[in-house]
């Protein structure tokens, strides 16, 4: 096979788990599950599967990068990219290409996000390199869908068909039959009843080749500044030159909805994109009367309660019920758990020195 490259998207915004994450300390940059960031927990997962630390690479922004140096410092600083502009996930993904092709013209790449919570390292491991494989072998990009655990609003959808492939080790993949962006809760109900659906986990595999074939098709603004690309030396003024032009549109709509051939191959490791703070409470201690605690908290009569204290002060509740209180050493968030995925309402609010 030729050279497998791994691309981590690492460039979120920091408006989800306000007020700990800020612009330059997004959730990826950190500590929520466990003693080290969600970015360290990806880069020590996908590590065996870059035999060269060339071929582990972390798309970021101007604004991330010394987080990051501070949380992976001995991560080569020239597989650090910084995007001189944020354009979302399709350039992105342009620029993964553009840097795997200068490489080898045949060269299979994966872009990842930073932030997903997956257990089973392994077997996550074998399964992206059964992806590779199916890449490599067929004109196909390959995703890898998570099999629903219950009727997600939240999460795009993958419609799944036929088998195919079946020659290659590490499947069964299957054709999708179409992306369904995140659905109402009457259609996600139908969708986990049916199991032919499966949750898009944002992770894709594809040839270099066959991504520089679609953007053609569908996309040629990202097809142009991948055949424009320097092959060779430094890429810098064309990257600070050029990036910023492209479409900003996520790769999903710019590419995979219309590709000709997209695969799936469906997760046999837990999966999470916690994607808020209720998230939490599944993967830190519970106490029996639901309520989740980190730092000093005290509590009497609360239940079902998420409580942070990193403000260095303690946090003392009584009578709670439901509730998100995330303190911190200049913001204190409250709100109902329902509520949470409104917390980013706050921000234009906000003085600059707490966003």
């Amino acid at each position: 096979m030729p050279p497998l490259l791994l691309f981590i998207m690492a460039g979120g915004s920091g408006e989800r788990f306000w007020p700990l994450s800020r612009k330059a300390k997004p959730k990826h940059l950190l500590k929520l599950v466990s003693s080290k960031t969600l970015l360290e927990e990806t880069v020590l997962r996908l590590k065996p599967l870059a035999p060269r630390p060339s071929n582990l690479l972390i798309l970021t922004n101007h604004e991330q990068v010394r987080g990051i140096l501070k949380a992976l410092p001995r991560f080569p600083k020239s597989s650090l990219i910084p995007e001189p502009a944020k354009r979302d996930t399709a350039p992105a993904a342009a620029l993964a290409t553009a840097l795997a092709l200068r490489t080898h013209p045949d060269a299979v790449l994966a872009l990842l996000p930073a932030d997903a919570v997956i257990g089973k390292a392994p077997i996550f491991r074998a399964q992206l390199a059964a992806a590779a494989r199916a890449a490599n072998s067929s004109p196909s990009f390959v995703a890898l869908g998570i099999k629903p655990s219950y009727a997600a609003t939240g999460f795009g959808y993958l419609h799944l068909g036929r088998k195919t492939l079946t020659q290659i080790k590490g499947g069964p993949f299957l054709c999708v039959r179409r992306f369904v962006e995140k659905p109402s809760l009457a259609k996600a109900k139908t969708f986990l009843k049916s199991r032919q659906y499966a949750w898009n986990a944002g992770i894709f595999v594809w040839k270099a080749s066959t991504f520089l074939a679609e953007a053609r098709r569908q996309q040629p603004a990202l097809a142009r500044f991948i055949e424009k690309f320097p092959k060779r030396g430094s890429y810098a003024s064309y990257l600070k030159r050029e990036f910023p032009k492209l479409p900003k549109i996520s790769v999903d709509y710019a590419i995979m909805e219309g590709a000709k051939s997209v695969l799936a191959l469906q997760a046999a490791f837990p999966w999470d994109d916690v994607g808020s703070w209720s998230a939490l409470p599944a993967h830190l201690p519970t106490n029996k009367q639901g309520n989740t605690f980190r730092g000093q908290v005290l509590s009497l009569d609360s239940r079902n309660t998420l409580a942070l204290a990193d403000g260095g002060r303690p946090i003392a509740l009584l009578g709670t019920e439901n509730l998100v209180i995330v303190d911190t050493p200049d913001a204190l968030l409250v709100c109902p758990k329902n509520r949470v995925q409104e917390v980013k309402r706050f921000l234009p609010l906000l003085p600059d020195h707490v966003i």
